[in-house]
Parts: C-alpha cells; structure tokens; sequence
C-alpha cells in the first residue's frame, strides 16, 4: 500500500488549517500590512520546493507557498469581515478601521 498520498493530503489539510489561525491574527494585529510577510513565505517556499530534492518535502513546500499567496487575499478579505463585526477589531489599530 502506498501511503504518501494520504499522508500529503493530511499535511495539506494541516498547512491550510495553520493559515486561518495566521490570517486572522495577522489581521489582528498588523491589519492588511502584513501581506508582505505571506508574500515572502510563499516565495521563500515557492523557492525551496524548487531546489527540494525530496519529492514530498518538495510537495510540501509547494502546499505552504500556495497556502501563503492564498492568505494574502484572506488578509483583505478578513479586514471586510471585521468592518462587518464579524470578528473583533483591535482598539490599539482603531485609526485602521475607519
């Protein structure tokens, strides 16, 4: 039995389930600047996934690249849904909000 392709869906599943957490607190706390922080993670492991040579190490490395440009959109996405009071603003970045 081969079982890397169950093993690869559950990293994924567990690299996706890392990055709600990380998109809400990043929004949180640094409001929608912190996409430049998804950016550089999805390029630096964009980049290793490349040079990889391990086949699954490679395979993830590709998941949490593309888990990280999708999280820059989610970024901005998570700002409309805090105006929409669907989750907490932070009163230290009130001036962000308005």
């Amino acid at each position: 039995m081969n079982y890397m392709g169950i093993l690869t869906g559950l990293a994924t599943f567990l690299i996706i389930g890392l990055f709600h957490p990380l998109v809400i607190k990043g929004e949180y706390y640094f409001g929608t600047k912190c996409w430049w922080g998804f950016l550089l993670l999805g390029l630096l492991c964009g980049g290793l996934s490349l040079y990889t040579e391990n086949l699954y190490g490679s395979i993830i490395f590709g998941v949490t690249s593309f888990s990280s440009f999708w999280g820059i959109l989610e970024v901005f996405d998570q700002r409309k849904r805090v105006l929409k009071g669907w989750f907490p603003k932070n009163p230290k970045r009130m001036d962000d909000y308005k």
